[in-house]
């Protein structure tokens, strides 16, 4: 897809090449300085790569925006469009989730950058058979962009990364009675940990769906501590888990999943929880700690709020249907 009014293309790919990679890489980065957070999460990141790379989803795409030879080889914009299967929606029948990265020096108030993407992720819906497709906008913006208001799309998610300074005041941390924690042993816990993480966020569209291979992609990462992923127990079933991870550029620590299991809930886990991640990751030096919460979550964000924690930006998920294109096949 070639915009001719910005000389920009978007180039529709199933996983990138080195070169590719490196220059995504460069992008990603240059994003993350002049936003202060990623301008992509985590598991898109993971999901698209090498096809030769256990790191990549079959279901996900690469959207890569080429600027024109002015600006030499670099990337203009970068996407992941992925394809989420649901059970009971029908055959083949599923969501999609398209989030983005548009270089600092390629923005324009008027979003033809991140347009052009959009376009050309609603043509690879809709010739994939059409469906649903949440768009994540990252930022602290008022209302929806023009690019997002322009195709119809409507707000549907809030997701509020919240920020607090290590250690977590004392007073907060006394209330809580100490708990048995032990670490996370790889090999032995994913089935359990699983079917714990599942039954917690039965609801939740992203977190709930976690397979062995997404458990197994974490556990090969370079920040993965299995010291920070905290279990609790009771009568030898996991009762509840703070999983903690470090940043290192910059240094801040991240309550990464926490959860309790349903069994459990009501008897002040998931505060003790929270308080048994902070400081652990105040032992470890960190002088930050960040999280993510649904917007629409009131408990949780009771909670962390009287832990010291406050809004650092916000991720909004626009939503729409895609109609398909005629003689489309399935996604």
């Amino acid at each position: 897809m070639t915009t001719p009014r910005t000389g920009t293309r978007v180039e529709v790919v199933d996983s990138i090449g080195t070169v590719d990679a490196n220059h995504v890489a460069d992008l990603l980065t240059a994003t993350e300085e002049a936003d202060g957070y990623p301008s992509i999460s985590e598991r898109a990141r993971l999901d698209v790569g090498p096809r030769s790379s256990a790191s990549t989803s079959a279901s996900a795409r690469a959207l890569l925006l080429r600027g024109d030879r002015a600006h030499g080889a670099a990337l203009a914009g970068y996407a992941v469009l992925e394809h989420v299967l649901e059970p009971g929606r029908g055959h083949g029948r599923g969501h999609w989730t398209l989030e983005m990265a548009v270089h600092p020096a390629r923005r324009h108030p008027a979003g033809t950058s991140e347009g052009a993407l959009l376009g050309a992720a609603l043509e690879t819906v809709a010739a994939a058979g059409g469906g649903r497709i949440t768009v994540w906008v990252r930022g602290n913006g008022a209302g929806p962009p023009a690019w997002i208001a322009a195709r119809g799309l409507e707000p549907a998610r809030d997701l509020l990364q919240l920020r607090a300074p290590l250690p977590v005041e004392a007073g907060p941390r006394a209330q809580d009675r100490p708990l048995q924690l032990r670490p996370f042993h790889p090999g032995r816990d994913e089935e359990a940990w699983l079917e714990v993480n599942r039954r917690a966020f039965a609801h939740h569209p992203e977190q709930g769906a976690w397979t062995l291979a997404d458990l197994e992609r974490r556990e090969q990462a370079p920040w993965f501590d299995p010291g920070g992923f905290l279990i609790h127990e009771v009568d030898h079933r996991i009762a509840g888990f703070c999983w903690t991870k470090v940043h290192r550029t910059p240094v801040v620590g991240e309550i990464y999943v926490i959860a309790v299991d349903p069994d459990f809930q009501g008897r002040g886990l998931g505060r003790a929880l929270t308080v048994a991640g902070l400081d652990h990751l105040a032992t470890r030096g960190v002088p930050e700690a960040m999280l993510y919460v649904e917007g629409a979550n009131v408990a949780a964000l009771t909670l962390y709020r009287s832990l010291g924690f406050a809004e650092h930006h916000r991720e909004t998920a626009y939503e729409a249907e895609v109609a398909p294109r005629a003689g489309a096949g399935a996604g």
